[in-house]
């Protein structure tokens, strides 16, 4: 994962990072993909491993959330038992070792990996069990990483509520939160409402995907009737935001009601730079990642943070990511050190905990600079 360098010699693997929005099943190693399509029988569209890393990132890059989604087919396809569950989960936490990550919470939907017999409790125990040991892996190869699961539920199915009290049921053993993720147009948070109420009777803490495949009436209903702490992408608040007019390098701008309410209440926004241009969430501004609003929201005051999605599916890492963005927009170490701590600050752990990570990041940091 090292080898992303910022200004020339510092490695960004080194610096203490903070992943909050990172699917499961879009960071499996392709190698491990054919040996347990070869256990269970799953066809595949390459049978070698860099090619078939290649073919993922090519599918995805399609300018299609939906097109991007039909990828999942083969990583889900070989995630269906607890062995294969425990497997992705392990390297999945020590890949983020690897790069850096220091705290990392891990998005993944139960409900989509019970085909090989597994309960809805017995897929997330198996996934505890593979986090547990990629992090005792971690510690011994003199790395230390905590992490913690998002359960999700996807949106366009029907079962939100029954995944939400899975979640609840599990939050003293290793979940953090949940999420609603898949296919966002047509299937607001406002049709999950039920789930979303039992979270608050539970005080749970929510995330939601919006703002990515749809605009700002879906934010306004991750906000509304999800009660989202923080949301997924969120990219498409941009469209809440107007130029009025450019003064050299200064820009005025009118922040639209929606927008002002999520800057105003620091709502991070968990954007994933290079994912947004393949799936099409920024076409509206352009092509390249310096189309992205990634910078507009920053120096606007919104809580900006940087994430991968998919690390699979964009060949990409949070290292990665934050190399590109430094060369887009000319950012400097302090910039990156805001971002790592908006990630801290918005992680769903205990106030202690989140203020531990943050000395730990601001250390870290400061031992390179």
């Amino acid at each position: 994962m090292a080898g992303w360098l910022l200004w020339g010699d510092v490695d960004a693997a080194t610096l203490p990072k903070v992943s909050l929005h990172d699917h499961l099943d879009g960071g499996l190693r392709p190698a491990t993909i054919l040996e347990l399509a070869a256990e269970s029988g799953v066809g595949v569209p390459e049978h070698d491993a860099d090619a078939l890393g290649a073919w993922f990132r090519e599918r995805a890059d399609s300018g299609s959330l939906v097109e991007y989604l039909t990828t999942f087919a083969v990583t889900t396809g070989v995630m269906q038992t607890a062995p294969a569950l425990e497997r992705v989960a392990r390297e999945f936490v020590l890949d983020l070792a690897d790069d850096g990550v220091v705290y990392g919470e891990v998005r993944w939907a139960p409900e989509q990996h019970l085909q090989g017999g597994l309960s809805l409790d017995g897929a997330v125990e198996a996934v505890q069990r593979g986090l547990d040991a990629g992090v005792d892996a971690a510690r011994h190869g003199g790395r230390t990483i905590r992490v913690g699961q998002l359960v999700t539920a996807m949106r366009h199915a029907e079962r939100s509520l029954e995944i939400a009290e899975l979640a609840v049921r599990h939050r003293d053993a290793g979940v953090v939160g949940f999420d609603i993720a898949g296919a966002e147009a047509g299937f607001p948070a406002s049709r999950h409402r039920i789930a979303f109420d039992y979270l608050a009777e539970h005080c749970f803490p929510a995330t939601v995907h919006a703002g990515e495949a749809d605009g700002i009436e879906s934010i306004r209903s991750a906000l509304l009737d999800g009660r989202a702490l923080r949301l997924g992408h969120g990219v498409r608040i941009a469209e809440d935001l107007v130029v009025e007019r450019e003064d050299g390098d200064r820009s005025y701008v009118t922040v639209g009601r929606t927008a002002r309410w999520v800057r105003d209440r620091e709502i991070p926004l968990e954007l994933s730079p290079s994912s947004n241009l393949q799936t099409g969430a920024i076409a509206q501004w352009g092509e390249r990642l310096e189309d992205h609003p990634f910078d507009l929201l920053y120096q606007l005051g919104f809580r900006v943070t940087v994430n991968t999605d998919n690390r699979l599916m964009s060949g990409t890492s949070l290292s990665k990511e934050l190399a590109l963005l430094t060369e887009a927009f000319d950012y400097d170490l302090d910039d990156l050190l805001t971002f790592q701590l908006n990630a801290a600050e918005a992680a769903f752990l205990p106030l202690e905990d989140r203020e531990e990570l943050v000395d730990r990041i601001t250390g870290g940091f400061e031992a390179i600079d």
